[in-house]
C-alpha cells in the first residue's frame, strides 16, 4: 500500500478491531449446595420458574435444548431489564449448561452453569467470559456479587423443592 494517509487510517482501525475481538473479562463464582446434581439441574431447567427465585435472570422464554435459543430477561443493579437472546452451545444433563450471545467485536458472552460432585453435595459454578470493545467501558463490578446472590437464591430454591 503506497498511500501513507490511507495506511495511517487502516492500521489503527485494524488494531482496534483486533483488540475489540480479543479483549475479555472473566467471572467465576461457586458454591457447594447440599443437594444432588439432579435436584439442582431440575431447578435450572425449569425456565418457567426463574422469575420466582432468580434475582438476575428474572425471566427465561423457551426451553433449554442443545442448539436451541432462549430469550433471557436480566435485571441490572439499577433494576433496569434487558432482553438477551442466548444460543445453547452445550447441554449435558446434570453437569453443564453453556449459553452464548451478543454482537461480535462489541460485546459477546459465554455463560456456563457447571455442576460437579463435591463433599457435602454439589459444587455449582457460574463461569462467564465477556469479550469485545465494550468490556473496556462497561462497569462490571456488579457481576460477581450478583452471581453470588444467584447461587444463594438457587440454594434456597433447591431446598424449598425438597
Amino acid at each position: 500500500m503506497k498511500n501513507p494517509i490511507l495506511l495511517s487510517i487502516i492500521v489503527p482501525l485494524m488494531l482496534i478491531g483486533a483488540a475489540a475481538i480479543f479483549s475479555n473479562k472473566t467471572y467465576r463464582v461457586e458454591r457447594i449446595i447440599s443437594a444432588t446434581p439432579e435436584e439442582i439441574w431440575a431447578v435450572l431447567m425449569d425456565t418457567a420458574a426463574y422469575g420466582e427465585w432468580n434475582p438476575v435472570f428474572v425471566k427465561v422464554e423457551g426451553s433449554y435444548a442443545a442448539g436451541g435459543t432462549v430469550l433471557n430477561t436480566f435485571k441490572d443493579p439499577s433494576g433496569k431489564l434487558f432482553d438477551v437472546t442466548n444460543k445453547i452451545e452445550a447441554l449435558e444433563p446434570n453437569r453443564l449448561l453453556r449459553q452464548k450471545g451478543g454482537f461480535t467485536g462489541v460485546l459477546t458472552f459465554d455463560h456456563q452453569w457447571l455442576l460437579e460432585p463435591a463433599e457435602g453435595g454439589t459444587k455449582v459454578i457460574q463461569y462467564e467470559i465477556d469479550r469485545g470493545i465494550y468490556v473496556w467501558f462497561w462497569d462490571d463490578s456488579w457481576i460477581v456479587p450478583k452471581y453470588t446472590e444467584v447461587l444463594q437464591a438457587l440454594e434456597r430454591e433447591v431446598a424449598r423443592r425438597k
